[in-house]
């Protein structure tokens, strides 16, 4: 099997250091050319000195020139978003890894996609904010985009277990988060060091919050409507608390195809970097009898509305999802900053998105213009707050 050249954008996050764990144990299958991240000089430094890939970006030029003086002649240094989509479009890599959080993965993806890239996306923000471009660009160019999200990864396993026309409904799991349970009145109480401690994944801070809120499976279901071409009303979200099913796809037979795994990031990157095949696997494997009972229950929309606000944005389509994307990064960044509570960032995003007109078919220009004019009107809001 041909060696995989890729490039790996947001390295020094979570999903770009597991990543680079899949690397490592699977050296004679991948090499890293590219490593790209905003501003972690010493990470980056310690991956560059471990993986020699050809050049390396960080997006701070500041820490750009730190990290140049660090390396020395070791290794390249770019800085800015030149060099981002230097990294994105450079011509030895065949697959771009898209870890970058929030909306600043869309346009370095959409030039990886228009370099002829093979997409593993990791993030979802970028189907969200514009997947009716981001899917166009990938017809138009040949690209496969190939998900990392575990639920999507799960859904696009079980996808081969039939047709598309014989689909009925996709079915994404959530673990329900650490206040899974909660009414809404208890969660008036709940600290940002609760929100941070998920009880089954290791994720970054921002992810690790809309899963508390569940606005990450509201972009999960989002994303699960470009990547999949499936209508909302046949994509469902249970709470799994054991969050070992991943997720499922019902076909029109009343059979359920089920994707299993244990709760690590690196088993659905692996699968992105080695389909269509399959890598032995490095990191152990499900017992299912140490893992016991499994159970399944209905999201409480009630006590966590951002999932029925994120759908409800997703099919008013146009700039709605944008909107709310910008809004719930905004609101998130301000939770973990102390500024707002934990039961502010819901309501600020129903009030953002009940004052915005949605632009249908937006050019990439109009969305960033919704994301930017939507994060000074979260401000505003949170001010007041």
């Amino acid at each position: 099997m041909k060696q995989k050249q890729l490039c790996i954008l947001g390295s020094t996050g979570s999903i770009g250091t597991q990543a680079l764990d899949v690397v490592a144990a699977n050296p004679e299958e991948l090499r890293v050319r590219v490593l790209a991240a905003h501003q972690s000089v010493s990470l980056m430094a310690d991956q560059i000195h471990r993986f020699h890939p050809d050049f390396a970006v960080l997006t701070d030029e500041t820490a750009a020139r730190d990290l140049q003086r660090l390396v020395g002649k070791e290794c390249d240094i770019l800085s800015g978003s030149d060099g981002l989509r230097a990294a994105a479009s450079y011509g030895p890599v065949d697959t771009v890894l898209a870890a970058m959080v929030g909306y600043a993965g869309l346009e370095p993806t959409l030039d990886a996609i228009a370099a002829g890239k093979t997409i593993a996306l990791a993030n979802k923000e970028t189907l969200v904010a514009a997947g009716h471009l981001v899917m166009e660009s990938a017809r138009q160019h040949g690209v496969q985009i190939l998900p990392v999200d575990s639920e999507h990864s799960a859904i696009f396993q079980s996808l081969r277990g039939g047709r598309k026309e014989e689909v009925r409904r996709l079915i994404l799991t959530a673990s329900g988060g650490p206040f899974r349970g909660y009414t809404r009145e208890q969660l008036h109480h709940v600290t940002r060091e609760q929100c941070l401690h998920h009880p089954n994944w290791n994720m970054g801070p921002k992810v690790t919050v809309d899963s508390a809120t569940l606005a990450n499976k509201g972009l999960e279901v989002m994303e699960a409507h470009w990547l999949f071409d499936m209508p909302y009303e046949a994509i469902d979200v249970v709470i799994h608390p054991q969050s070992l099913v991943h997720s499922l796809v019902e076909f029109c037979d009343g059979s359920v195809m089920a994707q299993m795994g244990l709760t690590d990031m690196r088993l659905p990157i692996q699968y992105a970097f080695s389909w269509p095949a399959r890598y032995d696997c490095a990191f152990g494997h499900l017992d299912l009898v140490r893992a016991g009972t499994l159970t399944f229950e209905a999201p409480d929309l009630d006590a966590f509305p951002a999932l029925r606000l994120a759908i409800e944005a997703g099919k008013a389509g146009g700039t709605a999802p944008c909107v709310f994307n910008a809004c719930n990064e905004v609101c998130v960044q301000a939770f973990l900053a102390g500024r707002i509570a934990y039961t502010d960032i819901a309501p600020t995003i129903a009030t953002i998105l009940d004052a915005h007109k949605p632009i249908s078919h937006p050019s990439l220009e109009e969305i960033a213009a919704a994301d930017q004019s939507t994060r000074i009107d979260t401000e505003q809001v949170l001010q007041k707050i």
